[in-house]
């Protein structure tokens, strides 16, 4: 009587069996595809149990026949829902979710339209939208919301589709914004105006992390924008008309599972309207009777629909899907950019050796008191150490090499600060200087 059950039994753990090699070999695929590798077995193993859970997630829900989305096993699918949250869902500020968002330019005159809007439009069909980024685990896409928007209408007002540097908004936006930490695009527009202008992402390229300011780059101003407008909350009419004229930065929930997985089709949902994320809307279309928004996100070509996602429109609630109508703005360019700066001088240390414009000369090795061998200060007009392996900055003029510091006395005692190393560099083919002083 028990030997039904036992041929049941067995065909099940085949089944189970079958299954999990499946999974086991799926999982080395795309571990070879996205470049993974684990530092231990049992750190391996953790992730292909996650990988698994989100595997059964994306199955049960692509055979929904009703979802006009579908999941896909994307370079996220060994996080944890909770890990992902925490790696790319910490770059909105705090205070747009909360509700005590102040946002500078409230109140902003609505836009008119005097003509009928097209019933669809891409920005990237017509030049105005560079390759998809990626933020990686640093909180900034606040700052790729932002320069995605000034990129798009710089091109549209000068012609000219340029790459623009969220590291120098990362790095050197710190009146508002908190680099990696979160941000809000509103203040990093604020932050250009001020700087009147910024550098391209060529000259100061991203890092997927916070480092110190860099001033010769901060005043490379290659594109400026004259102001900015922000798009009365909760008014889907008027983001529509702002799309129609140029991209636009909005804020938006990404923190439900389906966003993590997403591949393809017209997003619906379900999400909150708890702000977390920030991203580009580049256009809008319809698709069998459903409106939906182009949106460029910052996670890289591997999500989504090469780093885009659908997002449905028009849905009847005044917040729109995902919060999307809560909080977009847009910046304006009416003027030229400025013309090129002129090309770097080098300092000259000697008749064969120099350093880079911004750089201080220090002398590394000298005999009978004339200098041999030079090296960079990654510093401007700095003070050389008698130890000739480090430099100060001026306002710290002090060397004391002994403990790896630079000094400054005031009326209140002694301040120093921590010297970082730099890397070495060429001299331009004449004499190799390649150490940096820190």
């Amino acid at each position: 009587m028990d030997s039904p059950w036992r041929i049941s039994a067995s065909f099940l753990f085949l089944l189970i069996s079958l299954s999990t090699s499946y999974t086991s070999d799926l999982f080395e695929d795309w571990c070879r595809q996205h470049g993974k590798s684990y530092s231990t077995e049992e750190e391996k193993l953790y992730r292909l149990n996650v990988f698994q859970d989100n595997y059964d997630y994306i199955l049960r829900h692509n055979a929904d026949s009703n979802s006009s989305y579908t999941l896909a096993l994307n370079a996220f699918a060994d996080l944890t829902h909770h890990e992902f949250k925490l790696a790319r869902l910490r770059g909105l500020s705090a205070s747009a979710a909360s509700g005590d968002l102040i946002r500078l330019n409230r109140g902003s005159s609505l836009i008119e339209s005097s003509v009928d809007l097209p019933k669809a439009l891409d920005w990237r069909e017509k030049g105005a939208v560079t390759n998809v980024k990626d933020q990686g685990s640093c909180g900034a896409c606040w700052s790729f919301s932002a320069t995605g928007a000034m990129e798009g209408i710089n091109q549209i007002t000068t012609g000219s589709l340029i790459s623009l540097s969220e590291q120098e908004l990362v790095d050197c936006d710190r009146s508002f914004n908190n680099g990696c930490e979160g941000g809000l695009m509103d203040y990093a527009y604020e932050f250009v105006i001020k700087n009147k202008g910024i550098d391209t992402e060529q000259d100061y390229p991203y890092k997927a992390k916070k480092t110190s300011c860099d001033k010769n780059k901060r005043n490379k101003k290659i594109v400026t924008i004259d102001g900015y407008k922000d798009i009365p909350e909760n008014n889907e009419d008027q983001l529509l008309k702002a799309v129609a004229n140029q991209p636009v930065s909005v804020g938006i929930c990404g923190s439900e599972r389906a966003f993590q997985l997403y591949s393809k089709g017209i997003f619906t949902g379900p999400c909150s309207i708890d702000l977390d994320h920030a991203v580009l809307i580049v256009g809008y279309d319809s698709k069998d009777g459903v409106d939906y928004w182009i949106i460029k996100n910052s996670w890289g070509t591997s999500w989504g629909i090469n780093g885009y996602m659908y997002m449905k429109r028009n849905t009847g609630d005044s917040y729109g899907l995902c919060g999307i109508n809560m909080l977009a703005s847009y910046p304006i360019k009416t003027s030229p950019n400025p013309p090129p700066s002129p090309t770097p001088e080098p300092v000259k240390c000697n008749l064969f050796s120099w350093c880079s414009e911004g750089e201080t000369c220090c002398c590394a090795t000298s005999v009978f008191g004339i200098c041999v061998k030079w090296t960079c200060c990654e510093l401007n007009n700095a003070v050389c150490c008698s130890d000739h392996r480090h430099c100060c900055p001026s306002d710290y003029p002090i060397c004391d090499s002994d403990r790896n510091l630079c000094l400054k006395k005031t009326s209140n005692g002694t301040l120093a600060i921590q010297p970082n190393k730099n890397s070495g560099k060429s001299s331009g083919g004449r004499s190799s200087l390649h150490q940096r002083y820190f």
